[in-house]
């Protein structure tokens, strides 16, 4: 009589991945991606209409007065054209921590052609100001942010940008249009802005710009990347707008500084 032998359900669910993995690089190294297809699929897709294409980039601001710093970058959905588009890869998430005062989300990308693997955690505070902790609501949402940019994050470190940088330019040429377009997109724009509560002066202040006639088409492109980084949780409208209204105030007291010292600065007669 043959001896029974019994499995653990885990030992069983690590047989049945790894062999799901087995398949998927043999079914990889027989199909392997083409560079130049890969290149125009990308292209294709992310510059489909002007709306994709200005989806395709994010832009926040960080530090306050004379240092700040802008950041500037690849967005979650851009993320999702070019893995798409590279093919053989397998990208998974999950939030992975919750201690009550942030959400850590878990990134996996794994390149099935190169078995290269990378795996990548994002933070996400889920208190306000006052240290308050969100809804359960509000740590869903906050939760699935993390998520979409440990999903960016993870697929940026395993597709080359060596390769891809290529078509970066010309994604940008259409998302920034035609010129006697960008008028009716800046105010776009900027209505999107008043409806989360920023006013025209705040957006001013934030593009260093003098008027609404003086945000041009790159001034334009950062606005309307900065409204993609809101969207997609990498920042939020008070991080971005309370530090540009610090820096004004910054800016204010350095100036009337100056001019106090110069009025106190002892006249030749």
């Amino acid at each position: 009589m043959s001896e029974l032998q019994i499995i653990s359900s885990n030992d069983a669910l690590q047989a049945l991945n790894k062999s799901e993995i087995d398949i998927q690089i043999s079914t990889a190294k027989q199909y392997p991606r083409n560079i130049d297809a890969v290149l125009s699929n990308i292209k294709r897709f992310a510059t489909m209409d002007e709306e994709t294409a200005e989806d395709c980039f994010y832009a926040l601001k960080r530090g306050y007065g004379n240092d700040q710093t802008l950041i500037e970058g690849l967005s979650v959905r851009l993320a999702e054209i070019f893995a798409s588009s590279w093919g053989n890869l397998r990208v998974a998430t999950r939030i992975i921590g919750n201690d009550g005062k942030t959400i850590t989300a878990q990134g996996v990308c794994h390149d099935l052609e190169t078995n290269v693997a990378i795996n990548v955690e994002v933070k996400r505070r889920i208190t306000n100001k006052d240290g308050k902790t969100f809804s359960d609501d509000m740590q869903v949402v906050t939760g699935n942010a993390a998520s979409a940019i440990a999903f960016r994050n993870a697929v940026f470190k395993v597709i080359p940008k060596a390769i891809t940088k290529t078509v970066i330019n010309e994604i940008k040429d259409v998302a920034l249009g035609k010129a006697n377009e960008l008028e009716k997109k800046r105010a776009s724009a900027i209505k999107w802005f008043e409806g989360q509560g920023v006013t025209l002066e705040q957006i001013l202040n934030y593009l260093e710009a003098d008027c609404l006639e003086s945000i041009d088409a790159e001034k334009f492109m950062t606005l309307r990347s900065t409204a993609n980084a809101i969207k997609e949780g990498t920042t939020t409208i008070q991080e971005t707008f309370h530090q540009s209204e610090k820096s004004l105030t910054e800016k204010k007291t350095e100036m009337r500084t100056k001019k106090e010292q110069k009025d106190n600065e002892p006249k030749l007669l």
